[in-house]
């Protein structure tokens, strides 16, 4: 744990630019918020590190959303009190309804952050009216937020307008090109039979370039689509493969840290095609020896045979060299996607997740009235930042946020109301440790695997050091903050591990089986119609849940590790499977998608035997997303139960039928291994 920590805090690309552009919006707002003594400045401060720094116009968009979100929120507060004439029954109501509409946005939306904000920015309002104090300063209160909140993001804002990248393509094309480099280096070694020594230095680069991840190439890649920028010759479905990549850097640098010792003929050969193969990739090009790479779903059993298993996932994605740089294929605009998730909101993970959050939020709304300690009231404040995220991995986010608010609350904030604070007379002192705290928040909030505990230690902080526009003179204050924070964090544990328990794996198969319905529904889409355009805009809303699928399953995969019990191994075993399967439905996909911009294509979306193809092909992949769900294995069928052997052989469709039959039975042997596991 603690190894993996200090290597998540390792300097990466952009994670130095980054932070650096939190803390100077973090000062440039305190300055503004403390100089118009502006309340709940906690707020507007945490909500600094949510705005999108993706590009300018994203930081823009949405803080703009954000601000409208606020004013929703103290709407609907202001007329819950009005049509109730401040009941406290209605005021406790209003937050379970809130709350649990506020889950189900987040988990069905393509923008959950206005659920969590909506949800966190109500409770706090309406939480206000407990206290006995005249009307029309709550309501004075409740509007000073708009301001606090607008202050605080078009801090935000303006610094990435300032400051953010201006050349996002070339960095990205920069990115991987170094990872393919480091592979290639270090698979050459081996293939010349390189020392321990030799091999373990090759491998120290590709470890590190492991660890950043794949959140700095994604941060590129979304400046990319926002902005329209010229692609340059990055190719079709950028973002699948950075998720590719990322996954292969992975199992390469666990083969590369753990067998410095081996060596064999058939080793170095393997290693050797493997070396050839990066070196093409580097450059963008058209593989020509994948027939060489060895691959059989059936024998994926050692870190070797994973790393082929993800460069053949990589080689086998659409590369038409006159699809290069194609905008509309490279990147796709958040914009263009649907609003809700398609037939997210009335699954029951997602009502469940609904109902989970807004019984944690209820929990504690009671509970700190009913004991009458308004100083805890922050557990409301609690759920809802640190519960509104995603609907996964829960044991891991419910120690990153115990460690972050024990690092924040308790270490940080504690300790400078006890040490620091009494010492303080000037608001040079008080921005001199609040950036440092930013910054270390930020520096933390940048790593691939921790970057959680960098936002609850910001969070944490805030919310116990800033009481008011002065400095806190009393620990008691912020001691029943950091109570009620702990409450919170007792309460989540209670709902989502006792009482409604619901494991990674779980969800990653709720995942899959979703994205293998989606990739059925897109081959059921593709069929002549009279308006091309309404074709690409429903094809290009399935694409972007494919390629945020894929992200999302990769990063539940790292967060298996924190699963306990007996069974831990296999859940472990059975997430890789997951995830594996998921990047061939991903290539699955591509591979048909590519045909809708190609315009020398367009006869393969009206040959009926190709259209009857796809229609077979979806509706079995619709029975093996039931399978996944319910754990059983898929039919084999033969090839030509989908196509002729004629169109096989086909000089025209031929190797686009091949193609696309090699990936179903690709799909079809990890559907099979996947039915095996837990």
């Amino acid at each position: 744990m603690r190894r993996k920590l200090w290597e998540d805090l390792q300097p990466t690309p952009g994670r130095l630019n980054s932070s650096l552009r939190i803390l100077l919006a973090t000062i440039i707002a305190l300055i503004l918020m403390l100089t118009w003594r502006m309340p709940f400045i906690y707020i507007g401060m945490y909500f600094i590190f949510l705005v999108g720094r993706d590009s300018p116009t994203i930081s823009f968009r949405t803080g703009l959303i954000s601000v409208l979100t606020v004013t929703a929120a103290i709407a609907v507060e202001l007329g819950v009190v009005i049509v109730s004439d401040n009941d406290p029954m209605i005021r406790v109501l209003s937050v379970a309804i809130v709350t649990f509409i506020a889950g189900v946005l987040v988990a069905s939306t393509n923008f959950p952050t206005l659920g969590s904000t909506w949800g966190l920015l109500f409770c706090t309002v309406i939480g206000n009216w407990e206290k006995h104090a005249p009307a029309d300063s709550l309501v004075k209160g409740s509007l000073w937020l708009i301001a606090t909140f607008a202050v605080a993001v078009g801090s935000a804002v303006l610094v990435e307008y300032l400051f953010g990248d201006r050349d996002p393509a070339k960095k990205l094309e920069t990115a991987r090109a170094i990872r393919y480099q480091a592979l290639e280096k270090m698979f050459t070694v081996y293939a010349q039979g390189g020392t321990s020594e030799e091999r373990s230095a090759a491998a120290i680069p590709v470890s590190r370039l492991a660890i950043a991840g794949s959140a700095g190439m994604l941060e590129l890649y979304n400046k990319i689509a926002e902005r329209g920028l010229d692609a340059g010759t990055l190719p079709p479905g950028t973002r699948l493969r950075v998720t590719m990549q990322a996954q292969l850097m992975d199992v390469a640098a666990a083969f590369g840290l753990q067998n410095t010792g081996e060596d064999s003929p058939d080793l170095r050969r393997r290693c050797a095609i493997i070396a050839e193969q990066c070196r093409e990739l580097i450059p963008v090009s058209i593989p020509k020896f994948e027939s060489r790479l060895r691959f059989m779903p059936e024998d994926c059993v050692t870190l070797l045979d994973r790393v082929e298993a993800a460069l053949h996932a990589l080689l086998t994605m659409p590369t038409d060299a006159s699809q290069m740089g194609n905008k509309e294929l490279v990147a796709m605009p958040v914009r263009k996607a649907p609003f809700f998730i398609p037939g997210a909101a009335g699954r029951n993970d997602t009502i469940a997740f609904g109902l989970k959050i807004s019984l944690c939020a209820t929990l504690c709304y009671v509970i700190y009235n009913a004991v009458d300690w308004p100083g805890i009231s922050t557990a409301v404040i609690t759920v809802i930042v640190t519960g509104l995220s995603s609907s996964g991995a829960m044991k891991q986010r419910l120690f990153f946020r115990l460690v972050g608010s024990m690092v924040g609350g308790l270490f940080l904030g504690l300790g400078a109301i006890s040490l620091l604070f009494p010492h303080m007379d000037s608001i040079t002192s008080l921005v001199v440790l609040v950036g440092f705290v930013a910054f270390i928040s930020a520096w933390t909030a940048g790593g691939p695997r921790f970057n959680y505990i960098g936002l609850q230690m910001a969070f944490s902080f805030y919310l116990v050091a800033f009481e008011d526009f002065s400095a806190p003179t009393e620990l008691a204050p912020a001691r029943d903050r950091l109570i009620g924070i702990l409450v919170a964090l007792l309460v989540m544990w209670f709902v989502f591990d006792q009482i409604w328990p619901v494991r990674t794996v779980t969800v990653m198969r709720q995942g899959l089986a979703g994205m293998l319905k989606t990739v059925a529904s897109f081959l059921r889409l593709i069929e002549p119609r009279p308006d091309p355009k309404d074709l690409l805009q429903q094809a290009d809303a399935l694409r972007d849940q494919i390629g945020k699928t894929v992200v999302s399953l990769r990063s539940m995969n790292d967060a298996v590790d924190y699963e306990f019990g007996v069974d831990r191994e296999r859940h472990v075993r059975t997430s890789e499977m997951i995830l594996r399967t998921s990047l061939t439905a991903g290539t699955l996909f591509w591979n048909q998608f590519a045909v809708l911009y190609s315009v020398e294509d367009k006869d393969f979306l009206t040959e009926p035997d190709l259209i009857e193809m796809r229609r077979r092909l979806a509706e079995y992949i619709d029975g093996m997303a039931d399978g996944v769900i319910k754990r059983t294995a898929p039919a084999a069928v033969p090839a030509n139960a989908f196509l002729t052997p004629a169109m096989l052989n086909d000089p025209r469709y031929g190797e686009y039928s091949r193609n696309t039959i090699a990936r179903l039975e690709e799909l079809h042997s990890y559907a099979l291994m996947l039915s095996r596991e837990v």
